[in-house]
């Protein structure tokens, strides 16, 4: 049976993804005492990128923005993945959104608003996070955009 924070996720039209299986040699998401970190997600839909390159090129910063929720979605599944319900979620803790971008381009923390906003919708002031934004030359796969996501878990 789906908790609050996946009813509040299908309100929203959205549904919690399978976890992204690692494209590597790492874990999704690991858990170290009350604490959950997640792995970079990319903006994996059905095992695969629909949109490659970089944002302010190939990629526009509406496209990006849209791109940075899916991969808060992702995050959000591999944080299940080891918390068992997101329910148990205290408050969200630290965002790290990297941004593969075109040499002039430098609208990074507009691109990540998509994960934060998207985590602040879900989780409503449990979401409120501390964040960095971070423009760099590619990303694995050539994915416009990657985040990573910390949780304090309640009752651990």
């Amino acid at each position: 049976m789906a908790g609050a924070v996946e009813a509040k996720l299908a309100e929203l039209g959205l549904t919690l993804p399978d976890v992204v299986p690692p494209l590597a040699s790492y874990q999704p998401a690991v858990r170290s005492g009350v604490y959950v970190y997640t792995s970079g997600q990319l903006p994996m839909v059905d095992g695969k990128l629909a949109v490659t390159g970089k944002v302010g090129a190939e990629v526009t910063p509406d496209e990006a923005k849209e791109l940075a929720k899916t991969c808060a979605l992702n995050a959000l599944a591999a944080v299940k993945s080891v918390a068992g319900d997101l329910d148990r979620i205290a408050r969200v803790v630290k965002v790290v959104g990297f941004v593969a971008s075109a040499s002039d381009f430098t609208g990074q923390p507009a691109v990540i608003n998509g994960a934060s906003e998207l985590l602040g919708a879900v989780l409503g002031d449990k979401g409120v996070h501390a964040r960095s934004a971070v423009g760099v030359a590619v990303l694995p796969l050539d994915a416009p955009v990657e985040v990573e996501v910390q949780v304090e878990l309640a009752g651990a």
